[in-house]
C-alpha cells in the first residue's frame, strides 16, 4: 500500500525513490510484523484464555500434563503481524501477493475451523482427517488454477543441484504443487509439539525461501546463479520477511516454557504459504532440504503407522512424531528445541548451497 502511494511520487520527490527497492520494503515489513506481534500478543494471550481456548494436551507424555489450559489457536497472533506488513509494504497490483495470501489465510481458516472443533466443540479430534485434507486440497487448487492460469508462469520443474534438468509437468503440475502445499502445511503441523519447536524451523525456512523469490525475481541475479527466472516473484519476498518478522514475534511468547501454542490455524497457514512460496519460487524440491525437519517428523509418523499395522502392535519410536520419542527417552524438552533448531538451521544452508552448487 504505502509502494502504491508513495513510489509514484519520486519523481516530484526523489526520496520516495527507495520504495521501489524489494530490500527496503522487505526490512520494513520484517520490523512492522514484528512489532505488531509483540505488541497485540499479551491482548491475544489474554482473549484466548478468556474464551478458555486450551491446548488439547497429549497425556501419553507426563511433562505436558503442566503445559493443560495453555491457551492455543496462537497462529491468529501470526496472521495479525504478517498480514498488515505484507500489505503495508508490498506492492498491492502483483498478483503473487495476492495468491500467496490467499493460501495463507485460506489454510489458516482450515486450522481455525478444525481448532475451533477442537477447543470450543470439546472435539478433541476436531476435524476428520478427510475433510481437513480436502479443504487443504480445496485451497491449494484454487490458488493454481489462478497462478498457471497466467501464461508467463512456467510448468517446468527445476531439480536442485542440476542447472539443466527442467522437466515439464504440463497438466500434472497443478497436482504436484497441490501436494506440496497440502504436504508442507502437515509436516509443519506434525512438528508443533513442543514450545517453540516449528515456529524457528519455520522462519528459518522463510529466509531462505525470501532469498530465492528474490533472486528468481531478478533477471540479471537469476541469469547469474542459473535459476528459473519468473517475472515479478520477487514481491513474496516481502512476504516471506513479513512471515520471519510475525514468526519471531510469535516466539516471544512461545518460547519454552509457552505462554500460547500456534495451533492448527498457525501451522497450516505456515504451512501452506510456505509451500506455495517455494512453488513460487519454482524450488518445489528444495523444500525438502529446507523443511529436512518437517520430512523428518513426517517420517517418524508414516513408518510407526505402517511398522504398527504391520506387525500387529510393535512400534518402532516410543512415540511418533519422533521429538515425542526423546521426551520419551527423557531428555529435556528445552535440550530437544535446540538441537532440532540446529538441524533446521544446517539443512537451510544445505539448501542456500544449491544456488552455486549447480
Amino acid at each position: 500500500m504505502i509502494y502504491n502511494l508513495l513510489y509514484p511520487l519520486s519523481d516530484q520527490i526523489g526520496v520516495f525513490n527507495v520504495f521501489r527497492y524489494i530490500t527496503f520494503r522487505s526490512i520494513y515489513a520484517f520490523l512492522t510484523a514484528l512489532v505488531i506481534a509483540i505488541f497485540v500478543g499479551p491482548m491475544i494471550i489474554r482473549w484466548l484464555q478468556k474464551l478458555k481456548f486450551g491446548q488439547y494436551i497429549q497425556e501419553d507424555v507426563a511433562a505436558h500434563r503442566s503445559k493443560a489450559g495453555t491457551p492455543t489457536m496462537g497462529g491468529i497472533l501470526i496472521m495479525a503481524g504478517t498480514l498488515p506488513a505484507t500489505l503495508l509494504w508490498a506492492d498491492l497490483t502483483n498478483s503473487h501477493i495476492w495468491l500467496t495470501l490467499l493460501v495463507f489465510v485460506g489454510f489458516g481458516a482450515v486450522g481455525f475451523w478444525d481448532d475451533y472443533l477442537k477447543v470450543c466443540r470439546k472435539m478433541n479430534k476436531g476435524l476428520s482427517a478427510k475433510v481437513k485434507f480436502l479443504a487443504q486440497v480445496l485451497v491449494a487448487s484454487l490458488a493454481m488454477a489462478l497462478l498457471v492460469g497466467d501464461p508467463a508462469y512456467s510448468t517446468k520443474l527445476a531439480v536442485p543441484f542440476f542447472k539443466d534438468i527442467l522437466p515439464n509437468l504440463f497438466i500434472f503440475y497443478i497436482p504436484f504443487a497441490v501436494l506440496v502445499m497440502v504436504g508442507s502445511s502437515n509436516g509443519v503441523n506434525l512438528t508443533d509439539g513442543l514450545d517453540g519447536l516449528a515456529i524457528v524451523p519455520t522462519v528459518v525456512a522463510a529466509v531462505v525461501f525470501g532469498i530465492f523469490v528474490y533472486v528468481a525475481g531478478n533477471v540479471k541475479l537469476a541469469e547469474y546463479l542459473q535459476v528459473p527466472y519468473v517475472v515479478g516473484v520477487g514481491e513474496a519476498a516481502v512476504f516471506c520477511s513479513a512471515l520471519l518478522g510475525a514468526g519471531l514475534g510469535f516466539l516471544w511468547y512461545n518460547a519454552y516454557p509457552a505462554q500460547v501454542f500456534m495451533g492448527d490455524v498457525g501451522s497450516l497457514a505456515l504451512g501452506g504459504s510456505l509451500g506455495f512460496v517455494s512453488v513460487l519460487a519454482k524450488q518445489e524440491l528444495l523444500l525438502l532440504v529446507v523443511g529436512g525437519l518437517f520430512v523428518i517428523e513426517t517420517l517418524s509418523v508414516i513408518v510407526q503407522v505402517g511398522y504398527f499395522k504391520m506387525t500387529g502392535g510393535k512400534r518402532i519410536f516410543r512415540m511418533a512424531p519422533l521429538h515425542h520419542h526423546f521426551e520419551m527417552k527423557g531428555i529435556p524438552e528445552s535440550k530437544i528445541i535446540i538441537r532440532f533448531w540446529i538441524i533446521s538451521v544446517l539443512f537451510a544452508l544445505v539448501a542456500l548451497s544449491t544456488l552455486k552448487l549447480r
